[in-house]
């Protein structure tokens, strides 16, 4: 009753949209006092919320028993309401929906919505300042909430974490974060993620790579790993489970890493990855299973230097030429002096070979092939078990296999003892998870086109949303049959929720709930 008090005297935003209120005439005082009780007493999570990106530990796993939808559209749909545009997944805690969109071009929103019938609880919206340009696939509403039966915890680059009352919406607590630079325009993509009573939040960008453990109650920051030597990377954490007990277990540049979760050591590490990862790993039973594909820092900068205005393929990258592609967003001299001045060895105002390397991966951590104007992407499947300690590379990786079926961001799914991969064009790959080895040929879904969203899988069913806004709806078996092709009338670049009986699917400007 004290923190409901505080909460009655706070100032409530002006843009606050309260739920509308039920009335009971046998609502006696003591009964709501029991009420209180009891609702305390069921935890912070329910075994069917879908609280973070891609849902419990980041797996796309629904722990939900109810039976899911094979054939929907959006017209048809249970309910659905308008937003502004993001990419932000939706979330789903304690019959709420929390999703983001931008309300215009320099305000951020927060909503809350009712998941049974779809009506506002509240909404919550914040200034954003001046904001870069950004590749057009993305949005500056790309990360995806956290939330628990009592907060919602929110990230946007130019605000830091933010933290608010499930139910109403009013302010818990505001950590301050540095704005991300990314050279590249992709932008930001990194989300928060729940682990206990820790947020934890990871940001590989160009300038100050690092991950963090707030206190979820209060903000408080209780660890931070600097990552200095990793490049851009848009892997979530996830949690693995061991004998030793819980670890943060992050990709990113060339490692893979273990972290204690209480105090932020660094336990293990596996030298196993590539340049850079979009996907993010799952974990199950004490194994870490990832799927990533890469091309070379250096090869993407020569493109890009080609793309500027001063470009001219000779094989070399300039400052000018660096600026040029920029633009307007103008490359901090920090940024300089931690790339371009280390690797341009002979001072000649160019970067050439090797210096490519040199310049864009830290000299302690090179990462994948070196340089190669020729050379492809790199592509791996591969295992881990954790619980090790120091350098697991040569102990821990159980298998690891070269493929040409993985997509750069679209992530695995595991289930059943098996990965299912879907790459752009719409086609599918299984493996089995004992060894890595092919279940069947690839085959494609009968949706051709991008994906950015990763599948999920609940009721013995897979969901994958294609960038076109068909949903494909496949049989979680060995032959992967298409159970249904369904149309969203939207663009989909989420990845949809699953939650009570329902899937709940953000297109660019909508949020959908269908069910049976």
């Amino acid at each position: 009753m004290a923190r409901r008090m505080v909460l009655a005297t706070q100032i409530l935003p002006t843009n606050y949209v309260p739920r509308r209120a039920a009335s009971c005439p046998l609502v006696t005082p003591g009964l709501m006092a029991w009420a209180g009780v009891m609702i305390a007493l069921c935890g912070f999570l329910q075994a069917d919320d879908w609280p973070q990106f891609r849902g419990p530990n980041c797996s796309g796993l629904s722990e939900s028993t109810e039976s899911l939808p094979v054939q929907f559209s959006a017209k048809n749909a249970h309910w659905s309401v308008n937003l502004g545009d993001g990419i932000g997944c939706p979330i789903v805690a304690s019959g709420r929906v929390f999703v983001s969109a931008m309300v215009d071009d320099k305000t951020i929103g927060l909503f809350a919505y009712d998941a049974h019938d779809g009506h506002r609880l509240w909404q919550r919206t914040w200034p954003t300042g001046d904001l870069p340009e950004i590749h057009k696939t993305n949005s500056h509403c790309s990360t995806t909430p956290a939330a628990d039966s009592e907060r919602v915890y929110f990230y946007f680059s130019t605000l830091g974490m933010r933290a608010v009352d499930a139910e109403t919406g009013v302010d818990a607590w505001h950590h301050p974060l540095p704005t991300p630079f990314f050279v590249f325009k992709w932008g930001p993509g990194m989300s928060p993620v729940l682990h206990d009573n820790k947020l934890i939040f990871c940001q590989d960008d160009d300038l100050n790579p690092a991950i963090y453990a707030f206190d979820k109650t209060n903000g408080t920051l209780l660890w931070k790993d600097d990552r200095h030597a990793m490049a851009v990377n848009y892997s979530h954490p996830v949690v693995c489970e061991t004998d030793q007990g819980p670890e943060i277990v992050v990709a990113g540049t060339r490692q893979l890493i273990g972290y204690d979760p209480n105090t932020g050591e660094r336990l293990w590490h596996a030298n196993t990855l590539l340049r850079n990862i979009k996907t993010t790993p799952v974990s199950q039973d004490g194994l870490i299973y990832i799927s990533l594909q890469s091309s070379g820092i250096a090869n993407q900068w020569l493109a890009t230097a080609d793309r500027s205005d001063t470009g001219n393929n000779d094989g070399k990258l300039s400052k000018q030429e660096m600026q040029a592609f920029v633009g307007a967003q103008q490359i901090p001299a920090a940024f300089y002096r931690k790339t371009f001045d280390r690797g341009d060895e002979n001072g000649d105002g160019f970067l050439e070979g090797e210096e490519l390397d040199k310049a864009f991966l830290d000299p302690s951590n090179f990462a994948g092939a070196r340089f190669d104007a020729e050379a492809p992407a790199d592509e791996f499947i591969m295992a881990i078990r954790g619980g090790g300690r120091g350098d697991v590379t040569g102990s821990h990786v159980l298998w690891k296999h070269p493929t040409k079926h993985t997509d750069h961001i679209v992530s695995p799914l595991i289930s059943e003892n098996r990965m299912l991969l879907i790459k752009a064009g719409g086609i599918a790959s299984l493996f089995e998870t004992a060894g890595g080895t092919a279940i069947r040929t690839t085959s494609r879904i009968r949706n051709p086109g991008d994906y950015f969203a990763s599948p999920i899988r609940g009721d013995g069913k897979i969901y994958v949303a294609g960038e076109n806004g068909v949903i494909v709806v496949l049989q979680d078996s060995p032959s992967l049959e298409v159970l249904a092709r369904n149309q969203m009338d939207g663009s989909i670049v989420a990845t949809p929720a699953i939650a009570d009986g329902c899937l709940f699917v953000r297109t660019r400007s909508k949020l959908i709930c269908v069910r049976n």
